[in-house]
């Protein structure tokens, strides 16, 4: 059983906040990643010079910079990176995700089965209390989306891989939206199964990830979860059992927008 080449792939617009946490996590594995790829798309803070910091820091780790000019939007700028990985397999994180210690040997242990060509595994938010439990919580959530998803498993963009080979297959159809109304990620992975190609999931395969999605305003939360229908239903996909995400982001939502608020009213104001 081969282990496969890993390229971890990680488009970035304006995230010189985040970056270098992004980065020191991928860096710091117990089995190193044969490239870190960030695909800078028109950032005009930062970002650029903490990457290239960062590559001077950990010159070991193989971080590389391009850019992705040529349109906004994280797309264009996933498919840049994947086309100019070099990776066997192509692991996909945002720019505010901090992969577990082990994500990158659990990536090459699970792609090295040939059990399937793409996978995602769960999260935890380290910026909200309760990690571990929502870990759990997550990690479970997932495993019930998976059976009810039938030959429609989704992929998450915070934590996923897929072959080369796979995306190769499929790059030429993944939808381009311009408009910006769907889930990049849904949208590559019903691609993926309309080639009738698998996709798993492993929950072995953990990233830390921001719940800063959780500050922004209820209408703009609703646009965002509106993105799982809007997905599926321009591909002609009509179950309503892939709308669970939906269900379940908008019944948490309340609760955990007024935590953050409360957390950074006491962040501002501490005894």
């Amino acid at each position: 059983m081969t282990s496969p080449t890993v390229t971890i792939v990680i488009p970035a617009y304006n995230e010189e906040a985040t970056i270098r946490h992004c980065l020191v996590a991928a860096a710091s594995q117990t089995v190193p990643a044969e490239e870190i790829l960030v695909v800078d798309n028109r950032s005009t803070d930062g970002t650029r010079a903490a990457v290239e910091a960062m590559s001077a820091a950990f010159p070991d780790a193989h971080i590389r910079l391009i850019s992705q000019n040529a349109e906004q939007g994280i797309t264009p700028t996933r498919n840049a990176g994947f086309d100019a990985a070099s990776g066997e397999v192509l692991g996909r994180i945002d720019a505010d995700s901090a992969i577990m210690p082990d994500w990158v040997e659990q990536v090459k242990r699970a792609f090295a089965t040939g059990d399937f060509v793409a996978a995602s595994g769960p999260v935890e938010y380290y910026d909200m209390p309760l990690r571990g439990f929502g870990h759990q919580a997550d990690d479970a959530f997932r495993k019930i989306q998976v059976k009810l998803a039938g030959n429609y498993v989704f992929l998450f963009g915070s934590n996923m891989a897929l072959t080369k080979d796979a995306w190769l297959q499929v790059r030429d159809d993944v939808c381009p939206d311009r408009e910006d109304l769907m889930h990049e990620d849904l949208d590559l992975a019903v691609h993926l199964a309309m080639k009738g190609l698998k996709i798993g999931y492993v929950s072995a395969m953990v990233a830390g990830m921001s719940a800063r999605r959780l500050d922004d305003a209820p209408r703009d939360f609703r646009f965002y979860v509106d993105r799982f229908e809007r997905t599926y239903a321009a591909h002609g996909i009509h179950d309503v059992r892939l709308l669970a995400p939906m269900a379940v982001f908008l019944g948490i939502y309340p609760a955990l927008h007024l935590e953050r608020e409360v957390q950074a009213k006491l962040a501002e104001h501490p005894r």
